[in-house]
């Protein structure tokens, strides 16, 4: 009788794959750093899960630390300067050429000039603002643009937020309202982009020590402070993070999109 209900569960999960993972998925992740990056934690389950990734690094400077990570897994690697003005649209064309199709891409890259991350945000430079407004926001926007076309049968684009986008964080400066810029536009990208089935979402992990997140001031005190509030009474990890963004990269989430959506601990939740 056992081996019959055994062979009653294997006949309905080949009929009926389980949605909660990425078997068949093809997905590119922009953004890694080193193997301290959620981006790289997000590609590493997500092939853990099945899927086919390209992933991308800044530079041949970053590419020394990632390349190593990337090739332990067989996960091909491209250089990707979201400032360059055809840099972004030519990595989505020779990911697409290479996986056949896109099936999810995970946005995390964000970067300010450290003198205006520093400062006050009435004491931010008009340059240094719209840098960082054009790395870490406007290039979400450019990336739906490309990506659109190579993804037929809809998919996921994802991007990386902070609670600083919904409240005045101390030494979080512009980058607060840039991340609330970017919250915005993923509202208004999953209005434009559902009718093709792309769904858009942000997600939005807790601190968590990234090379990115090293250039805020007095970051020790934030995570200190963020463990002794969450309700959970501790920081997230890597793993929790990444595997947020693969379930929204899962046909377990169709049903989701234009939302932000916080795996903090519960510290978005305490006044």
């Amino acid at each position: 009788m056992s081996e019959l209900i055994s062979e009653t569960i294997s006949v309905s999960n080949y009929l009926h794959p389980s949605p909660f993972n990425l078997a068949g998925k093809k997905g590119l992740v922009l953004g890694i750093a080193n193997d301290h990056s959620i981006a790289w934690e997000c590609a590493k389950i997500a092939h853990e899960q099945g899927a086919e990734i390209i992933a991308t690094c800044l530079n041949d400077k970053a590419r020394s630390y990632v390349q190593p990570l990337t090739d332990s897994l067989g996960i091909p690697l491209l250089n990707c300067n979201v400032e360059e003005p055809e840099g972004l649209s030519q990595v989505v064309e020779d990911a697409a050429k290479q996986l056949g199709k896109l099936d999810f891409v995970i946005h995390s890259i964000a970067w300010a000039p450290l003198d205006d991350l520093h400062a006050h945000v009435t004491d931010t430079s008009s340059l240094g603002f719209s840098r960082a407004m054009e790395i870490s926001c406007h290039s979400f926007a450019t990336l739906a643009k490309v990506c659109v076309n190579h993804m037929p049968e809809g998919g996921s684009l994802i991007t990386m937020t902070y609670l600083g986008a919904q409240r005045a964080i101390p030494h979080y400066g512009l980058m607060g309202p840039v991340k609330a810029a970017l919250e915005s536009l993923v509202r208004y990208m999953a209005i434009e982009l559902g009718p093709q089935a792309i769904r858009v979402h942000a997600v939005s992990p807790g601190p968590i020590m990234t090379r990115a997140a090293s250039g805020i001031e007095s970051f020790d005190e934030l995570l200190e402070h963020s463990k002794s509030v969450a309700p959970l009474k501790r920081l997230v990890t890597l793993e929790e993070i990444a595997n947020l963004a693969v379930f929204l990269s899962s046909d377990a989430s169709r049903g989701m999109t234009g939302q932000t959506i916080y795996v903090d601990a519960g510290c978005h939740a305490v006044a």
